[in-house]
């Protein structure tokens, strides 16, 4: 279902602008589903987060620097890939793998948090856009915050106050896979258009910023990964680290940096979403002997 998602983004994006304004509402719908199953004693920070963080903050200055040997457009498409926080989706992708929700939701909004207040800073160091810290910190909290804290907040009202429906929403976690699908194909779609409109001339431009995308996604997946099997969760650790807010990342991209840059963070839409994909795959594949 995640391939034919993206086909069908490539295939259909000239009409993806008729159904953009339905994103927000889905990851509303995909987070109240997967939060049902959180436990708000369960929301803590741990040495798990810190060691995410710290990578998320360093490690974009290390991609910068790699791709200034390169260019200064692609160093700035991979300094935006790492830096941009946890996309507010990762928690749905966790549970599906059956990693800890929990975890993840936590280092979701300890993420976009950071960012908020760091990128007025670090993209300030890069570019020589001026960038207000209130104006920045505003937007961003307000695109991102919402999107987490309100799915949780409906989803532990629900748990308390009318446990009967609860007990009966909480089965069907399964609608929150097709909910993202549905997410899926309109991401793809807006990022395909959004390449489609940058001239042919800047080809080998965007060429190289896809690279440097696919090596700095492969690289935070991985790395994610090696954090989480030292804290008892891989799964966790990866989408923490390796799914990113894309969406935010292309406008951050657009708004500060050198427009083109945005294409790294468009070109991420599909290398995250191809490792996810593969993962739910062998997942199935692996479950299903298992039964």
């Amino acid at each position: 279902m995640l391939p034919i998602s993206m086909l069908g983004g490539i295939l259909f994006y000239e009409w993806i602008a008729y159904i953009r304004f339905l994103t927000p509402y889905l990851i509303f719908a995909m987070l109240f589903f997967t939060f049902l199953r959180v436990s708000p004693r369960e929301i803590r920070i741990t040495k798990f987060h810190w060691s995410l963080l710290v990578v998320q903050l360093v490690g974009c200055w290390i991609a910068y620097l790699a791709g200034l040997s390169i260019s200064g457009l692609v160093a700035q498409g991979m300094f935006i890939c790492m830096l941009i926080s946890t996309a507010t989706s990762a928690p749905v992708i966790t549970g599906m793998l059956g990693g800890s929700v929990p975890r993840l939701a936590t280092y979701s909004l300890l993420s976009n948090i950071t960012f908020a207040v760091a990128s007025p800073l670090f993209l300030s160091a890069i570019t020589d856009t001026a960038i207000s810290f209130s104006e920045s910190f505003y937007k961003i909290c307000a695109e991102v915050l919402p999107l987490i804290l309100v799915p949780f907040i409906t989803a532990q009202l629900v748990r308390y106050s009318v446990p009967k429906i609860y007990d009966r929403l909480v089965k069907y976690q399964s609608i929150s896979f097709y909910l993202w699908a549905v997410a899926l194909f309109i991401v793809v779609g807006n990022s395909v258009s959004f390449v489609m409109q940058q001239p042919l001339n800047e080809l080998g431009d965007m060429i190289w910023l896809a690279l440097g995308s696919l090596v700095v996604c492969c690289a935070q997946f991985y790395i994610g990964r090696r954090i989480g099997g030292a804290f008892g969760d891989k799964i966790a650790g990866a989408q923490g680290l390796g799914q990113k807010n894309t969406i935010l990342a292309i406008w951050v991209a657009m708004t500060y940096l050198n427009p083109l840059s945005s294409v790294a963070p468009a070109a991420y839409v599909a290398w995250q979403n191809i490792i996810n994909s593969s993962q739910i795959y062998f997942k199935q594949r692996r479950d299903s002997r298992l039964s």
